[in-house]
């Protein structure tokens, strides 16, 4: 008797929404509490936790519902053979354009289209609630109706664009691959995320958001002479209009080599107090830079993709597998959705080790800043941006552990407190 590896992964899946539930309801609680963690007290106004508890309340009631629409569909397409019944049909409809159904490119392609359509229309009424009812009942919504569905239109036009290639590439790759097969979708990966980080924020970002350079001032000023001293090579500093969608703030880096750039969303300049503070929040990021965090990361996420694909070429010619699932035939991408259904239980404990790893280098970006000098304007900055984002200021400790991966506001102050360790 064959393994029952769908009801197997189903069942898991189950779990996990249990288990997380679970944490979502220890959030919830603490969310709830009507009093500021004590180390934040006089520190974070009042009024500023009020607005903030508001806010992660309704979120948190927001997450309750999505996840449980979520887990039931999942489930659903997964128990009651949705995913052969949809590979089937964009057969169909081949036939009906009078294509050929043998060609796996093709049916692929038809079978993703039709996918991107159910998500499409199943996600809209989230994203719609979720920024035209929370994020603008909490002051932080600020696109229009129009400019959401623009975006929304541009992101398929972008997905279209470049997904039919990189589909086509990756069944060529498995059709051809051989023994060396891993080691191949690898390199194509490898390569494809080099082009993509280099493309994306030249050729897609401004798609959707204005790219400006920061203009000569006292804060620019400050940021090349950081970057100057810390041999960082910067050849570009933007500010982006982030602010024309959300008044949430962000800053990052990109760029290969000695080619690197900075970006400074808007809100993050409108939202700290002074430059000193927006330095800091840089000489944090930085740091990151400058210990090497970006490349370990790089690195690590490398490893695991070729693990990953090394894992599907043992399981991918596996019969029993496919028919588990309801499916006859062997279809490329269907081998790498059910590969990745079927290691969910590796994925959750290496996604709660990779937090681990990124609230252990947070805690040494805000080092690096401090050592640099930048420890009181980090520390006013972080409270600021805090407060500004009305990010939730109580949280569950086992929560936090499983889920963020940075530290909540309360360790990293204490963090930045601690007296600097002398030596003899």
């Amino acid at each position: 008797m064959a393994f029952p590896y769908m009801e197997a992964v189903v069942g898991f899946m189950i779990l996990m929404y249990i288990f997380e539930t679970y944490l979502d309801i220890r959030q919830h609680a603490a969310l709830k509490l009507p009093t500021l963690p004590k180390p934040l007290v006089g520190v974070i106004s009042q009024e500023k936790f009020e607005k903030s508890r508001a806010y992660s309340i309704d979120k948190s009631d927001f997450h309750f519902v999505h996840e449980f629409v979520t887990i039931l569909m999942d489930s659903a397409i997964l128990y009651f053979g949705i995913l052969p019944w949809f590979w089937k049909k964009s057969g169909d409809f081949l036939v009906f354009l009078g294509l050929n159904t043998e060609n796996e490119i093709l049916h692929t392609l038809a079978f993703l289209a039709g996918v991107m359509f159910w998500s499409q229309i199943t996600d809209l009424p989230f994203s719609l609630y979720s920024t035209f009812v929370i994020e603008a009942r909490h002051g932080f919504n600020k696109q229009t109706i129009w400019l959401f569905f623009r975006d929304m239109i541009k992101s398929i036009i972008v997905a279209v664009v470049i997904g039919p290639p990189i589909v086509a590439a990756i069944i060529l790759i498995v059709q051809k691959g051989g023994p060396y097969l891993a080691i191949y979708l690898w390199g194509f990966m490898f390569v494809l995320s080099l082009v993509m980080m280099t493309l994306y924020p030249i050729l897609i970002a401004p798609l959707f958001n204005k790219f400006t350079p920061l203009p000569e001032g006292e804060l620019r000023a400050k940021i090349e002479n950081l970057a100057s001293s810390l041999k960082f090579p910067l050849k570009k500093l933007f500010v982006v209009d982030g602010s024309t969608r959300s008044s949430h703030s962000n800053a990052y880096m990109y760029g290969f080599f000695k080619n690197k750039r900075i970006v400074l969303y808007d809100t993050l300049i409108q939202q700290c107090k002074n430059d000193e503070e927006v330095v800091a929040v840089l000489a944090h990021e930085l740091g990151h830079w400058k210990l090497n965090h970006t490349t370990y990361s790089f690195i690590a996420v490398q490893i695991l993709t070729f693990l990953q694909f090394g894992g599907y070429t043992l399981v991918r010619n596996s019969k029993d597998l496919f028919q588990s699932f309801g499916f006859e035939t062997q279809p490329v991408l269907i081998g790498l959705i059910i590969f990745q259904h079927t290691v969910i239980p590796l994925q959750h404990l290496v996604s709660f080790g990779l937090n681990l790893v990124s609230r252990a280098f947070e805690f040494q970006a805000d080092a690096f800043a401090k050592k640099l000098g930048y420890g009181l304007p980090l520390r006013s900055g972080l409270v600021k941006l805090q407060e500004e984002n009305l990010s939730a200021m109580n949280t569950d400790p086992w929560y936090s552990a499983y889920h963020y991966s940075h530290p909540p506001l309360v360790e990293r102050l204490a963090a930045i407190d601690e007296p600097d360790k002398k030596t003899d």
